[in-house]
């Protein structure tokens, strides 16, 4: 990519995010927690929980960086909505199968020193809560020597849950946890990280739940 296709795409990028910064805080009160965290170069995975349709954007909204984005394949098919996505950094991949195309195209732009936003559970949460982590999260952040980085929506399934056809005014809050290296996946295994990370985020949701007077969500013991 040329000098001026990057400086080109970098302004349309920040145009949007200062947009939904605005929006989002103006509709939802959003703020973000924790974004020391999150590195300030390198590549990185964020995993978070899926709340709603607001998720992709809401995760973003207090990084100054730019984020790359796992979208599903149905996102995809109404060709200015594609387009309009792809500018945003969203790829697709398939759900239904094991995507390598997909996979592939992570760990290319891992690689090549980005933060890529993911979520973990695969679908929209039913009832808020938060769903283990698949092991593949941890094998992919390993294999492109990544830290994992655990993020928590919260707010965002009482804004607009899968039942509801509109949204309503909801405060929603943002919060990243303390990441795993990819030596430290490498030294517990794929399954305990993924264990780990899930584990972190049911302590942060429980924390922002706790502080903003809204009842807990309750969950059974981890395998170990």
């Amino acid at each position: 990519m040329s000098d001026y296709h990057k400086l080109s795409h970098r302004l349309w990028y920040s145009g949007w995010h200062r947009i939904c910064q605005v929006v989002a805080i103006t509709a939802f009160g959003i703020r973000c927690f924790g974004r020391e965290h999150v590195p300030d170069q390198g590549g990185a995975l964020l995993v978070s929980n899926h709340q709603s349709f607001f998720d992709p954007m809401i995760a973003a909204l207090g990084l100054w960086r730019e984020v790359h984005y796992l979208a599903r394949d149905s996102l995809f098919r109404q060709p200015a909505f594609a387009w309009l996505i792809r500018s945003l950094n969203a790829f697709p991949v398939k759900r239904s199968s094991a995507d390598l195309a997909a996979i592939k195209e992570a760990l290319r732009r891992l690689k090549d020193h980005q933060l890529l936003l993911v979520f973990g559970e695969g679908t929209r949460t039913h009832d808020g809560r938060i769903a283990p982590l698949q092991p593949g999260m941890a094998m992919m952040a390993r294999k492109a020597k990544v830290p994992l980085v655990p993020v928590v929506i919260d707010g965002a399934f009482e804004a607009w849950p899968r039942s509801r056809k509109l949204w309503r005014f909801c405060t929603i809050r943002v919060m990243f946890g303390q990441l795993i290296t990819a030596q430290q996946i490498a030294d517990v295994g794929d399954k305990a990280a993924a264990q780990i990370i899930f584990q972190r985020q049911q302590q942060m949701q429980h924390r922002l739940r706790r502080y903003y007077k809204r009842k807990p969500y309750s969950y059974p013991p981890l395998e170990v």
